[in-house]
């Protein structure tokens, strides 16, 4: 595997920031950078993303990483997150990139 390059520990830092219950899109963390785009996010999280996360970062349709839907569902469900039906429920769930208690970004 490649070393981790400065983008990708910004992305996953934000992915490890994001709190149990809630999700970004791919889209949301490149626009929270300010840098790069979903692809690039998505990239970086099918090449290193398995020690964060993961379940975390979605599509802008609430659906899961592809392949991965099933195990995307449990841990959903685990940390309730809401959803609606097979998929997250972006209005509800979708995080800013700002801690609840201090309202301080990442």
């Amino acid at each position: 595997m490649a070393p981790v390059n400065p983008y990708a520990e910004r992305v996953l830092e934000v992915v490890e920031s994001i709190p149990p219950g809630m999700v970004m899109s791919y889209g949301d963390i490149a626009e929270y950078l300010g840098e790069g785009g979903p692809r690039q996010v998505g990239r970086v999280m099918s090449t290193w993303g398995g020690g964060v996360p993961w379940w975390r970062v979605v599509h802008a349709d609430g659906t899961g990483a592809p392949d991965h839907e099933r195990r995307c569902l449990a841990h959903w469900t685990d940390e309730g997150t809401p959803l609606r039906g097979d998929r997250v429920d972006m209005r509800r769930a979708r995080w800013g990139g700002r801690s609840a208690d201090s309202q301080e970004s990442v």
